[in-house]
């Protein structure tokens, strides 16, 4: 009898396979961002919301001759920006473990750190995209409200005050973003976000600030919203003009460190350690 021969068994080596390009691990959660019914349905209401603003901005101006500015209107066309895109970088985290999609995700680019900075860059650009149509939107709408009632055009926008409006803005985005890092739940991360984000300072905070003393001291360093207010609107919560402070850059870091920079931290840690189903 002849001894078979062993054939040794085929091996698969990876070594020299090239890292993915970072550029195209934005390029791929971009699409899982934008490229989905959801991410759709809440661009197309985003934008419906921002001509609904507009329109109604131009409409009241025209039918009682009110004077306007650039800035009171660019207040308020960054509010549908703040109401339903920071759902974006919830979802772009959270979707991954709620669809158990994060298998295949950090099989194919092991490095998960890398994963979660390339879903930051892709909400963040997408954030500075929405926040220049909605300015512009703004800078059309003093316009039209200008040809409309007769009155000079207002630009008293100051070039610190749109800085600041936008760091608020982006702030916003990424509190959603910290807060889906974290909880890696979209209902959980949603409902906490719109609790502290929109529910407390409109429900909560603004009554105890309008009523107490106190409050005028110690909200600034609990909302992130109260603490940049002078530094976006040039005036307090209350409308009321106020200086800008040394104190008023520390309250900004400090609820910033509070509300985004420790959930960025905690939810990174527990992302790095958390086992994929």
């Amino acid at each position: 009898m002849s001894t078979a021969s062993m054939v040794p068994p085929a091996t698969l080596d990876v070594a020299s396979t090239p890292r993915t390009p970072f550029v195209r691990l934005v390029q791929v959660e971009w699409r899982k961002m934008v490229d989905t019914r959801s991410g759709f349905w809440l661009l197309t209401i985003t934008a419906g919301l921002l001509a609904l603003v507009m329109a109604l901005i131009v409409l009241v101006v025209g039918l009682n001759d009110f004077q306007v500015d650039a800035r009171g209107i660019s207040q308020g066309m960054t509010i549908p920006v703040s109401l339903l895109l920071p759902v974006f970088a919830i979802l772009i985290v959270t979707s991954e473990w709620s669809q158990r999609t994060a298998l295949t995700s950090f099989t194919l680019e092991p490095h998960r750190s890398r994963v979660v900075l390339a879903k930051l860059v892709a909400v963040t650009t997408l954030a500075v995209c929405t926040i220049a149509v909605a300015f512009v939107l703004g800078a059309l709408t003093n316009v039209l409200c200008a040809a409309v009632t007769g009155n000079p055009l207002e630009w008293n926008l100051d070039g610190s005050e749109l800085v600041w409006l936008v760091i608020q803005q982006m702030l916003f985005f990424a509190m959603g973003f910290a807060f889906g890092m974290l909880l890696l739940n979209t209902p959980g991360a949603i409902a906490i976000y719109y609790v502290i984000a929109l529910m407390l300072p409109l429900m909560v905070w603004g009554t105890l600030y309008a009523i107490f003393d106190w409050a005028k001291d110690v909200l600034p360093w609990v909302d992130l919203g109260f603490a940049m207010a002078p530094l976006s609107t040039g005036a307090d919560p209350l409308g009321r003009p106020v200086d800008v402070e040394a104190v008023t850059y520390v309250q900004t870091a400090f609820t910033a460190l509070v509300w985004v920079g420790v959930p960025v931290a905690l939810g990174m840690w527990r992302i790095l350690r958390a086992e994929v189903k």
